[in-house]
Order: structure tokens, then C-alpha cells, then sequence
């Protein structure tokens, strides 16, 4: 089969801080072509759409709280023209870049991530340029005054296009279905619906830029691809298959299984040892204990040495103190201080007062000496008590001696035990190895030659992954000129095939309204009549345009209208991406406070889904419908891809399944709204 052109939606994962949050849309490895998120309201089924558009460039991503508190990221895997991709983006602040890699989520890489910008959307490195690839509209620009052929043009992104993708809530059933009261945005929808179909004006002046934007390309990467292939060439690296490096890693495998069996083999080789292996360990620790208790005793005397050095030093100067206080009297005043002549008698205390200086004394009578009227730090005679301080130091620096001569007695006694110790240590290693080296030599030897060839089989190894790197890398190059030489023919063929633009839109949008008004018909819509999709895209029904309808009936009729584009195209082969998200398909119709009796009555939700059902089995095969819904009917259980039911005891809860918090202070949602 040749691969689905466009693109398709295979899982989507949130990626979070303990676990991840997945929605798988495949079946034995297949895109579904109908996949239905059911569930109550608030559970997450609109958070699941929305975060596919945002994985496919999207400005914004749901913020719910238990977003932001649980996923740091969005990874969305799709199918680009048939070939598995990984679109990953941050969530948090709406990022600026995405992160693209071929394979799988549960793959391991095939290549480095590419990062894309998300803006500017028109360069060729942006994530909307590889998208548009896939869709053959890459190049594209968009006059922003088409009546004007002098206006000025923007480049078609992926985001404009994803209006004919994605019906979300609050498109269904709106007066503003066609962006009405947004003029830019209503003429760009125009536009994108001529330029899917290839019925917009100017085609061959646009056909003709694109053919040569494309090719200037195209010349770049035929030079990438030339330089890329010389370098190669240079490096002499000899063209390595994946069976080559399967074969090494085998190999390492092998070895590396071997190297642990010789282990295990050399253990149980050596056990016999086992009561010489304790005894060594035995002698080891009290080799150990003595060289540590010799250490100590070492330390002790480095400090207690100075310590006893201060005390004899302290013991001389307190002799020298008691001597100065006997042979000198520090109070022998023999000349008055003031006139300077000589005391007829040296001062005395007499009647209380000191001789010399008249003052009132403390003490009795007696002779005065340095000291004695400051009597609390004196001893009883009025001298500093020397003796009793000296008696003190020596009885310090007598214990302190002791110790010391106590412990350099013993540190002889010491090492030597420390000695006999290490003695006994080394024997008992001697012993062990003495009794197992005839056994462990050999493996030994055989461990040496397996490492050996272990680290020679990781060299060749590492060669043959460069060497695939630089291969892939050359595919990836070559690929991409193949693919733009193609996008060139195609759009070659296309100019060729041109006619009259006019004539083209005009059956287009012909065949457009045709199915529009048989699906109105197939879902029994009541009092139907003069269906019909004007030239400027706006649905009629009963001579009126869609916004003259009631709110039942603009549910049916947007719901008709972006269906009737889905599938033409897809039945055309056009520029569409291939497949279609839409939001809540029964609003108005059954759920909510708004519900418009007449039409919900009339119609049943079933022909809508067996339309659908039998479409994508016969002219619709290969294209994608994800529908995100409150209650699909039983006819699509099979479709059911993941069923959230805001019950703890009915597990998923909802997309963040282990967020199961009930607000009951939360506002509530309005009536209409299917907001997930």
C-alpha cells in the first residue's frame, strides 16, 4: 500500500513528573478511523483535542490546575505521509519551539530530535513548514487584499489550515461559525478553502512562486547533501547495516555473560579459603587498633609536653616572687614624696590613720607594708599568699609529670604490639594468597583475555554506530531531496493541468454543497429544504443563511458543513491534512441546560455516527474522525478509545486519572458548554 498522504493522530502522552497520561488512537498498530473520547463533563475530553492542536502548533494548551501541577510536557505521535513521528513540546508557558524525531513514544530514537520553531511560521525550519509539506501546501502565500494583485502576501501556516480540521466547542452552533465578525479571519478561511482545493485565483503566478521557492531549496539541499556525502567519504567509514551492530552487541552480550559466569566460577573456586580470608581479616583489625592506640599516645604527649613545660616555668617565677617578698619591703618609704626630705620614722598607722597621709585605715595598728588597706586580695599579714600558689603548681606539674613519663613508658610497650600486628597481618595475607593463587591464576588470565576482547568488540561496536549515524544522516538528506523534487513535479503537473480558476471553485463548491445537503437529509433533518453552501462558503437551509436557525439546528448545519468539506476533500485527494477533530457533536441536542426540543427530538444522534461509520469504510478509508463526546451511542462502543467517568470508583477518572479532587466550590460550566 502506498503510504496515506497527509497527516494522522496515533497517541497522544502527557508526560508528568511520576507518570505519564496516554490516549491511544490505534488499533493493532493502526490508525482507527473513528475514535470516540467519551465521558462526563470536566473529565478531560476536550483537554485531549486541544492538546493535539497544540502538538501540531497550536498557540495554547489547556490550563487546568491539575495540568500545570502533573504534565511537563506534550508529546504527540502522528503519521507523516505514512511514517511514524514525535512531536514534543513543553507545557507550562506556551513554548516557541517543538521538538520533532522519527519513531515511536515507545521506540527507541531513529534520529536526533530536529528543533522547529513554532514562529515565524513561514520559514522552511518552522514545525507549520513540515506540516504544510506533508499536506502539499508547503510554500504557500495568502494575498491579504485578494482583489489587489499588488497586495501583500503572508505565508499559509498549519494553524490557519486546522480550521478545516478542528471544530471545537464553541464553533458548533455559533453565529460566528464563519468568523463573521472577525473580517481577517473570515477572508483567510476563504482562502484556505480555495488554496485545499485548488481553486483560488492566481494559481498559476502562485503555482509558478511556490515551483521556485521550492527549488532554490531543493539546490540547497542537493549541496548539503554533497558535502554531507564528501565528508563521509573523507572519514573512510565502511557502509555498516544494523545486522552488523545487532552481531556486535550479541557479541558483547556474549562476552559480558561470560566474564560474570568466570566470576562466579572464581569464587566458588576460592571459598576452601574462607577461614583463612577471616583470620586475615581478623589480624587486620588489630593491626589496625594498634597503630591507632600508638597514635593516640602520640598525640597525648605532642600536648601534654608544653603543657608541663608551663607549669615548671610558672613554678620558677612564683620562687622568684617569694624570694623578691622576703628580701624587699615593697612599701619602704624613706623620703617624702612632696618636699623630697627624709622621714624622721618610716609610716605607721597610728590611732586608726595611716602616719604619712592622714587617711582612716581599715586595720589595727602596726607597720604598713604594699597592700595592706586592700585586704580581700591579701593574705592575713597583708602579703600575696606565694606559698600556697607554688604548693598548687607542683602538685599540677607532679601529676602532669607522671602521666607523662606513664606514657612514654607504654610507648615503647605500644609500637611494638603494633608491629606484631602488621607482622601478623602480612602472614595472614601471605597465607591467603599462598592458598589460592594456584587456584585464581588461571581465571585470571582467562579474565584478562575476555576483557580484552570485550573492550575490542565496544570499539567495533562504536564504529559501527557512527558509522550508521553518518548513514542515517546521508538517508535523512537524500530523503528530503526526494521529497522536493517530487512536491517540484507535482506542482509542475498541476500549473500543466490548470483551467479556468472561476469555472473550478464553482464545482467545487458545487460538489461541497451536494454532500451538504445529503447529510442533512441522511440525519433527518426536519422540514428540510433548499440546502445549499453559497459562493462565500456560508450554509443555507429553508432560503435562509445558518444564523436565522435555532440553536439545534446551527449544531446540525456547522456540523454538516465541516463534514461536507472533510470529506470532498479527502475523496478529491486534496491539500487536507486527512483528518478531523470535532468537539461535542450532541450540543443542543440532549446535553446540557440549552436544548432545542424540536430538533433534538427529530434527530438521533445514531444517524450521525452510522454515517460516519459507513463513510470511513468505503469513499472516507484512510482518513481520521476523533470525536470528543458526553454520551456516543452503543452503535460506536467499539470506537470508544478511552471512557472517563469522573468516578473514583469507575477508573479512568479523567485524562490526569490520578487527580480525583472534587470543588464543589468551583463555578459551574454554562449550560452549553462541553468544556473538558
Amino acid at each position: 500500500m502506498q503510504p496515506l498522504p497527509g497527516i494522522r493522530i496515533r497517541r497522544l502522552r502527557l508526560a508528568g513528573v511520576s507518570r505519564n497520561y496516554d490516549v491511544d488512537f490505534t488499533q493493532d498498530q493502526r490508525v482507527q478511523g473513528l475514535s470516540v473520547v467519551a465521558g462526563a463533563f470536566s473529565s478531560g475530553k476536550t483537554a485531549v483535542l486541544e492538546f493535539i492542536a497544540y502538538g501540531l502548533g497550536g498557540k495554547r494548551h489547556p490550563r487546568h490546575p491539575e495540568v500545570l501541577q502533573k504534565v511537563r510536557s506534550c508529546l504527540l505521535e502522528v503519521e507523516l505521509s505514512g511514517e511514524p513521528h514525535v512531536i514534543e513540546r513543553p507545557v507550562g508557558e506556551p513554548s516557541k519551539v517543538a521538538y520533532v524525531r522519527k519513531g515511536t513514544l515507545d521506540s527507541q530514537p531513529l534520529s536526533k530530535p530536529e528543533s522547529r520553531p513554532i514562529e515565524p511560521a513561514g520559514v522552511p525550519e518552522s514545525l507549520s513548514a513540515l506540516l504544510l509539506g506533508h499536506c502539499k501546501l508547503e510554500g504557500v502565500q495568502l494575498r491579504e487584499a485578494p482583489s489587489s494583485r499588488e497586495s501583500r502576501t503572508d505565508p499559509l501556516s498549519f494553524r490557519d489550515l486546522m480550521a478545516l480540521a478542528f471544530l471545537p466547542n464553541e464553533r458548533i452552533a455559533s453565529m460566528d461559525f464563519l468568523f463573521e465578525n472577525r473580517f481577517m479571519k473570515k477572508h483567510k478561511l476563504k482562502q484556505v478553502v480555495d488554496v485545499v482545493f485548488g481553486v483560488h485565483d492566481d494559481r498559476a503566478v502562485e503555482l509558478g512562486q511556490r515551483i521556485r521557492e521550492l527549488g532554490s531549496r531543493l539546490t540547497q539541499s542537493r549541496s548539503e547533501l554533497a558535502a554531507a556525502r564528501a565528508f563521509v567519504d573523507e572519514q573512510d567509514a565502511p557502509p555498516v547495516g544494523p545486522l552488523v551492530a545487532q552481531q556486535y552487541e550479541g557479541e558483547l552480550l556474549e562476552l559480558t555473560q561470560q566474564l560474570q559466569a568466570l566470576d562466579e566460577a572464581a569464587q566458588a573456586g576460592t571459598t576452601f579459603a574462607g577461614r583463612l580470608r577471616r583470620e586475615h581479616q581478623q589480624a587486620a583489625q588489630r593491626a589496625r587498633r594498634a597503630a591507632g592506640v600508638v597514635r593516640d599516645c602520640e598525640t597525648q604527649l605532642a600536648r601534654m609536653m608544653p603543657l608541663r613545660a608551663q607549669y615548671a616555668e610558672d613554678l620558677v617565677k612564683l620562687n622568684m616572687l617569694a624570694e623578691a617578698q622576703r628580701l624587699f619591703d615593697p612599701l619602704s618609704v624613706t623620703t617624702c614624696p612632696a618636699c623630697l626630705h627624709r622621714l624622721p620614722a618610716p609610716p605607721s598607722a597610728e590611732n586608726g590613720s595611716c602616719s604619712l597621709c592622714s587617711h582612716e585605715l581599715p586595720h589595727g595598728a602596726g607597720p604598713l607594708t604594699l597592700g595592706t588597706a586592700d585586704a580581700d586580695h591579701s593574705s592575713d599579714d597583708g602579703r600575696l599568699n606565694v606559698a600556697a600558689e607554688v604548693r598548687a603548681t607542683k602538685a599540677r606539674l607532679k601529676e602532669i609529670t607522671a602521666y607523662v613519663e606513664g606514657l612514654d613508658a607504654s610507648l615503647a610497650t605500644l609500637k611494638l604490639q603494633a608491629e606484631d600486628a602488621a607482622i601478623a597481618e602480612e602472614r595472614a595475607a601471605a597465607a591467603v594468597d599462598e592458598a589460592t593463587s594456584p587456584t585464581v591464576t588461571p581465571f585470571l588470565a582467562a579474565r584478562d583475555d575476555l576483557q580484552r576482547r570485550r573492550e575490542e568488540v565496544l570499539r567495533h561496536l562504536q564504529h559501527a554506530e557512527n558509522a550508521t549515524k553518518l548513514q542515517a544522516s546521508l538517508e535523512k538528506r537524500a530523503a528530503l531531496v526526494e521529497r522536493q523534487e517530487a512536491q517540484i513535479e507535482s506542482l509542475r503537473e498541476e500549473r500543466d493541468r490548470l483551467g479556468d480558476a472561476a469555472q473550478d471553485r464553482e464545482l467545487v463548491i458545487g460538489r461541497i454543497s451536494s454532500r451538504y445537503s445529503e447529510l442533512l437529509q441522511q440525519w433527518r433533518y426536519p422540514k428540510l429544504s433548499q440546502p445549499m453552501i453559497d459562493t462565500n462558503l456560508v450554509p443555507h437551509v429553508r432560503g435562509d443563511s445558518y444564523r436565522e436557525a435555532s440553536s439545534g439546528a446551527r449544531t446540525l448545519l456547522t456540523l454538516a458543513w465541516q463534514l461536507a468539506v472533510f470529506e470532498v476533500a479527502v475523496e478529491t485527494s486534496a491539500a487536507h491534512p486527512g483528518f478531523l477533530l470535532i468537539d461535542s457533536p450532541q450540543k443542543n441536542l440532549g446535553h446540557g441546560g440549552t436544548r432545542d426540543a424540536v430538533i433534538a427530538d427529530a434527530i438521533a444522534i445514531d444517524d450521525f455516527y452510522r454515517h460516519l461509520t459507513g463513510w470511513l469504510a468505503e469513499q472516507g478509508s484512510g482518513a481520521q474522525v476523533i470525536i470528543a463526546d458526553n454520551s456516543p451511542p452503543t452503535l460506536v462502543e467499539d470506537n470508544v478509545v478511552v471512557r472517563y467517568s469522573r468516578n473514583e470508583d469507575r477508573p479512568p477518572y479523567g485524562l490526569i486519572d490520578d487527580e480525583t479532587t472534587n470543588d464543589d466550590t468551583a463555578p459551574a460550566q454554562p449550560p452549553h458548554s462541553d468544556k473538558s
